[in-house]
């Protein structure tokens, strides 16, 4: 809206000329998020308190969780609030991605929304049931796959596949049946990413402060990478598939940083209030949803490697405890594997916030790695 109303006056006011900039605007976005995290923050959670929104927290859970019971949860409202509002403040609200990047974001934060709701009006950690969460989830990111082939139709988006490491190898996600070429594998691919993610970030929101700061390196990550996308002059040094309409996608991205943080700043150890369901489903789904229109799906793998890391943790212990009736770690998710080692909370925290910020560094190098 800031961008809509004042821009048009850049004639004269020249110092208006400052809000073409991608980086000016995605800076403040950022800046727009955090203050409206902290300032909020305080009522939100008080609010909370009042209508004895609390926690519920598994029984078969490490002991010392126990104690957490009743903090305030839902905080993810906190999270979309501040990253929506400065997405529309500051971003130019024709770029279409914005708008998808957007509807994915409170669309799986709805989802997460109920499965909160659930867990607090029947007093237990139990919410939605797994079928029928992944059933919404899969028609939200179908939705999504669909909307882009309607992009590809229209010139904005591009089918092809940019794997890591290889700058000529660019697949394209299409498939042709009897003569006609349909998008079912975009479809599927997209599908995937997106469900995918959104359950691992859900899956690692387990311990104070874990799933926000992780989320604050993975949306900077996102951030640098739909800038250089975007860029003419970096998409085509770093091999890119590049993609102009990207560009605003960096101000939605500024916003999650901006917004984990103050979320994060409540949310440390000792935690007084909880992302719940409804923030980290979103935020996982938001990510995805980036990863796919700036064409880094893969790469996402790496960005996200702590997530998908506690995500096959748990595919696997479900798995191998199927087969043989044993356990290969004392716990899943991996976070709660290392509190029953012994580590502290707060180690595993900041142990986990280390190694997700290597994986998404190593991310960013693998860009001239072509």
């Amino acid at each position: 809206m800031i961008y809509h109303l004042l821009y048009a006056f850049h004639d004269q006011f020249s110092v208006l000329n400052v809000l073409r900039y991608i980086t000016f605007r995605t800076a403040y976005a950022t800046l727009t998020a955090l203050a409206l995290s902290l300032i909020l923050g305080p009522w939100l959670i008080a609010k909370l308190r009042d209508y004895q929104i609390g926690q519920f927290i598994r029984e078969d859970g490490p002991e010392r969780h126990l104690q957490k019971a009743g903090t305030p949860t839902m905080g993810g409202v906190l999270i979309l609030v501040s990253i929506v509002l400065p997405t529309l403040l500051w971003a130019d609200l024709g770029n279409l991605y914005v708008w998808i990047a957007v509807a994915s974001l409170i669309l799986f934060g709805g989802v997460g929304l109920a499965d909160d709701y659930l867990k607090v009006t029947r007093k237990n950690s139990a919410g939605l049931r797994p079928r029928r969460k992944i059933l919404f989830q899969v028609l939200i990111a179908l939705g999504i796959g669909l909307t882009l082939v309607v992009l590809h139709y229209q010139g904005l988006y591009s089918i092809q596949l940019s794997v890591p490491f290889f700058k000529r190898f660019t697949p394209e996600l299409d498939l042709v049946v009897l003569g006609v070429s349909t998008f079912i594998p975009l479809i599927v691919f997209t599908a995937l990413v997106v469900v995918g993610s959104s359950n691992a970030v859900n899956l690692t929101d387990g311990l104070d402060g874990l799933a926000g700061g992780l989320m604050v390196i993975a949306a900077s990550a996102l951030t640098v990478l739909a800038y250089v996308t975007s860029h003419a002059t970096f998409a085509t040094y770093l091999g890119l598939i590049k993609n102009t309409y990207a560009s605003e996608l960096s101000i939605f991205c500024g916003a999650m940083v901006g917004a984990s943080l103050g979320f994060l700043w409540y949310n440390t150890h000792p935690a007084e209030i909880f992302m719940g369901d409804v923030g980290s489903m979103s935020l996982g789904g938001a990510i995805a949803t980036v990863a796919v229109l700036i064409k880094q799906e893969l790469l996402l793998l790496s960005i996200g490697g702590i997530f998908v890391l506690e995500a096959l943790s748990v595919i696997c212990q479900v798995l191998y405890f199927k087969a043989t009736g044993k356990r290969i770690l004392r716990m899943a998710p991996l976070h709660h594997h290392f509190e029953l080692l012994g580590w502290d909370e707060p180690k595993v925290v900041v142990r986990f916030w280390v190694l997700g910020l290597l994986f998404a560094l190593f991310s960013l190098t693998t860009l001239k790695l072509r």
